[in-house]
């Protein structure tokens, strides 16, 4: 396969799709590994928790993702490989929707495929939308315009007040929850015909990626929609 029939053939689609969406699947176990640092502030008085923390060890691991030059670099990647998903996924869509003119006689429903299968494309351009407005809050103000809600604490951007700040309305609160649910749907699909178009065939290694896929499909999403929901009920800060 030659680069040009990676980029514009079904199969090279596909496996363009795969690749970069096993990578995104990475990036998302980082992003909230980090991001659940918050809890550090938790506001209850059990070990590890501390209401005293007042978001510092988050803080801190922010600062490294955002002053290591080596992330930096790493940062270039992941937007090249959300650029090339999103990209992919809209071309592959088209690509079966003009396949797709004329439908079947009689829609088998769920008993063909699940309806989040068949809804990819809506789905992604849900997150799609949710990622610009995410970026826009904090991946912006954090790394072009600032913003009086991230003063400096001990030398570091206090992105544990910008987060505060932002989750303290309602409406961002219910759409960062929706974005979640729709993150959980396309990763219950995607995460298995990931691995699947990668060549990942034995019955026994598919049922154990299907496995994890739905556990990481709950687990992740879940934690992301929790932050905000916590932020905003004052469990957190």
């Amino acid at each position: 396969m030659t680069w040009k029939q990676a980029f514009t053939s079904s199969v090279g689609r596909k496996l363009v799709m795969s690749f970069t969406g096993i990578f995104l699947v990475l990036f998302l176990i980082v992003h909230v590994g980090i991001n659940a640092c918050i809890f550090a502030d938790l506001n209850v008085a059990v070990w590890p928790f501390d209401a005293n923390d007042n978001g510092y060890i988050f803080n801190k691991a922010a600062h490294f993702m955002g002053s290591t030059i080596l992330i930096r670099i790493l940062e270039v990647g992941l937007f090249a490989g959300f650029i090339l998903h999103i990209v992919q996924g809209f071309m592959l869509e088209a690509s079966n929707r003009a396949k797709r003119q004329q439908g079947y006689a009689v829609s088998l429903g769920n008993r063909g495929s699940k309806w989040y299968s068949r809804s990819m494309g809506l789905l992604g351009t849900l997150i799609l939308l949710f990622l610009i407005l995410h970026l826009a809050h904090f991946w912006v103000k954090a790394r072009i315009t600032g913003s009086p809600d991230m003063p400096e604490m001990d030398g570091m951007h206090d992105m544990f007040n910008l987060m505060k700040v932002t989750f303290s309305e309602l409406w961002v609160v219910v759409v960062y929850v929706l974005g979640c649910i729709s993150l959980a749907y396309h990763l219950l699909h995607g995460f298995q015909s990931a691995f699947r178009t990668v060549g990942v065939a034995n019955k026994r290694w598919m049922s154990l990626v299907q496995s994890v896929g739905v556990g990481y499909s709950i687990l992740v999403p879940a934690l992301f929609a929790l932050m905000p929901i916590a932020m905003y009920l004052g469990w957190v800060g």
